[in-house]
């Protein structure tokens, strides 16, 4: 029997022992027992010019730091976009995901979340048209290979050292963030260079960055060119909390705002939608449990549903012209500062509508609450 004291998983890097298991005499791994599956087999990448049409230019801004990408890349240096939310973070990294394909590397694009998964692979494979982008995810796993992979990062561990680029896109997103299994996938993974993006990176990340010589570029205006939208703290106590709601959001309804209320649980999510209803037609409910909510989430942008009220599961990679947001019970625990400035970070988005307004609705000003509003506040006196 071999012993587990001396075992370190070669897929996951685990070797505490008290998450190695041993079946028939050797030791296995228990921390990423679930990741099995297919493996990516390498393709063939016919080297030379790659052509990506993009149906609009790059701000001044976009372009210096996409050209900076590259030339990091070129020089085997690892990227950290540090940007806010609606500067276009995708689309900084095209020119290097045709510099590495143009050297016939294997490119991978992951994102935590399978719905912003979805979204990214659609705009992808539009801007790389003549180039067989596929989408590894959830129930899409039949083809693996691609020139360019758009996957969930539960995915990474069927490619193992296969990414010359790998692009990693919220890094402190759910389920990704301080999951130590998926850390080492991603690392797994590469076999190149990779570019990591956020637009709420924590202190540890930036200092691991710093640490290890890697660069970090910083990116504090939108691709517009105006100001990220300034949450406003509303204070109610009590049923006041749901009359001020009803007040805003009629207010919204009424300027022919589109709106996103979120709530930090399902329940809350299907208490407070059935309430709404009662007093404000038109209205639906989102959370991670609702099968159809690709459905509903292009019902709301088709003008059917006035409002959604939604979990964090819309906190991230979705863009609705001219929305509006309201934080119901904004001072629940559930939200740190990185959700809050995700959340706002929804509102404002559209070229031709960069403006709008972000509530934060609870009883007591939390340091999360705080922490975001100054947070957007020093971003913008930055500009």
């Amino acid at each position: 029997m071999e012993n587990k004291e001396n075992f370190k998983c070669p897929k996951c890097g685990n070797s505490d022992d008290r998450f190695i298991g041993i079946k028939n005499g050797k030791p296995y791994c228990r921390k990423c027992i679930s990741f099995s599956g297919e493996s990516a087999n390498k393709r063939n990448i016919k080297k030379g010019a790659i052509t990506f049409s993009l149906k609009y230019k790059l701000s001044k801004d976009q372009q210096e730091i996409s050209k900076k990408i590259v030339e990091n890349y070129k020089n085997g240096t690892n990227t950290l976009i540090n940007a806010v939310c609606g500067s276009g973070k995708t689309e900084l990294v095209y020119g290097v995901i045709a510099h590495a394909l143009s050297t016939g590397k294997q490119v991978g694009f992951a994102v935590p979340r399978r719905d912003v998964a979805q979204e990214l692979y659609l705009r992808i494979k539009e801007v790389f048209s003549s180039n067989k982008v596929i989408l590894v995810c959830g129930d899409h796993h039949k083809e693996l290979e691609g020139d360019v992979v758009v996957l969930t990062t539960h995915q990474l561990y069927r490619y193992e050292k296969y990414f010359g680029l790998l692009i990693m896109d919220e890094i402190d997103a759910f389920p990704y963030k301080g999951n130590d299994v998926l850390e080492a996938m991603f690392q797994r993974a590469v076999d190149g260079n990779y570019v990591m993006m956020s637009a709420t990176p924590s202190d540890e990340v930036l200092q691991n960055f710093s640490r290890q010589n890697h660069d970090i570029l910083y990116l504090n205006k939108r691709y517009h060119g105006h100001k990220l939208p300034e949450p406003k703290y509303i204070q109610k106590f009590g049923i006041n909390t749901w009359f001020e709601l009803l007040k805003i959001l009629k207010r919204f309804i009424d300027e022919g705002k589109p709106v996103f209320i979120f709530v930090p649980t399902i329940q809350i999510c299907e208490y407070l939608c059935e309430k709404l209803l009662k007093k404000i037609p038109d209205g639906n409910f989102v959370h991670s449990k609702c099968m159809d909510r690709e459905q509903r989430i292009k019902d709301f942008r088709n003008g059917k549903y006035k409002y959604l009220v939604t979990t964090a599961v819309l906190e991230r990679g979705v863009t609705v012209k001219n929305l509006q947001v309201i934080v119901y019970e904004a001072d629940h625990e559930i939200y740190d500062e990185c959700t809050l400035v995700q959340i706002a970070g929804r509102v404002g988005r559209k070229y031709d509508a960069p403006e709008g307004e972000v509530i934060f609705l609870g009883f007591k000003k939390t340091r999360a609450i705080v922490g975001a509003i100054e947070q957007i506040k020093t971003k913008n006196n930055s500009l």
